[in-house]
């Protein structure tokens, strides 16, 4: 059987209360957590990085000096996994979904603690390519637009990142999201098609039916009985219960095709 190495948690928040309240909850609710280290400055969490070398890393996004993304950014390589803590804000947690990383909002549950842990794990497991998350998130960050953006999919091959242009569909399968790429390339996802519909909303994609998300861009007609027709001549089925709201999409002037 394999050893299990012991985890260590490096907490990094300039509010040395909150970073105390996050301690006594690692110390409550995750077990399987060896040393835990905690920074107030970045100066403080540079040094405990290259000392410490954390498997996994509580960073607080708002900082006096530079906020968690400048942090990590001057870091170079990342060799950790990373979950932000932050008070809600929409912008900076869509772009955190957008590159599959994770993120608890302050005040921390222990449910969601635990939750995010238990993430961490799998993670851990599947050898996740944390730096490639990292560095593609620091990437989109720098976008002007979230249209711009690369969307991170987790796949049991690795970490695939894609421009939402190039995604044709998505099918829902349970618990797993099935993509099919122009290239004809086709990735399998352990995330629900809900998660990607919410992330996908603002980029053309359009909700048809419990299992099919589609890209506006790729839609050649909207049937009145309920599908839709693909530029590949596929027919998709719209649920009567979406039927409604499809057509007023399409009414709106989101016409089938519409490259904008």
């Amino acid at each position: 059987m394999e050893k299990r190495q012991p985890i260590k948690v490096l907490i990094v928040d300039d509010e040395p209360s909150a970073a105390q309240v996050l301690l006594l909850l690692i110390e409550r609710h995750l077990p399987e957590v060896a040393h835990v280290r905690q920074a107030t400055t970045i100066q403080e969490a540079v040094s405990l990085v290259q000392q410490f070398q954390p498997d996994l890393l509580f960073q607080d996004i708002v900082m006096p000096e530079q906020n968690g993304f400048d942090f990590l950014s001057s870091l170079g390589r990342i060799s950790f996994e990373v979950v932000f803590t932050t008070a809600y804000d929409e912008y900076a947690v869509r772009a955190i979904r957008f590159s599959a990383l994770d993120y608890l909002l302050k005040p921390i549950d222990a449910v969601e603690l635990r939750a995010a842990f238990e993430r961490f794990l799998e993670k851990r497991r599947h050898k996740t390519e944390s730096d490639l998350l990292v560095q593609n998130l620091l990437q989109n960050l720098q976008q002007r637009g979230q249209e711009s953006y690369k969307l991170a999919i987790p796949t049991m091959q690795g970490a695939i990142l894609l421009e939402p242009a190039t995604i044709v569909r998505l099918e829902g399968d349970g618990n797993y999201t099935h993509f099919y790429l122009t290239d004809h390339r086709k990735l399998v996802s352990a995330k629900t098609l809900k998660e990607y519909a919410e992330l996908l909303s603002d980029h053309g994609f359009v909700r048809i039916h419990k299992s099919h998300l589609v890209n506006q861009r790729f839609v050649q007609q909207y049937l009145n009985e309920g599908a839709v027709v693909l530029s590949d001549g596929l027919s998709l089925p719209v649920s009567r219960q979406r039927k409604q709201e499809v057509a007023s999409y399409f009414k709106r002037g989101n016409t089938p095709g519409d490259h904008r």
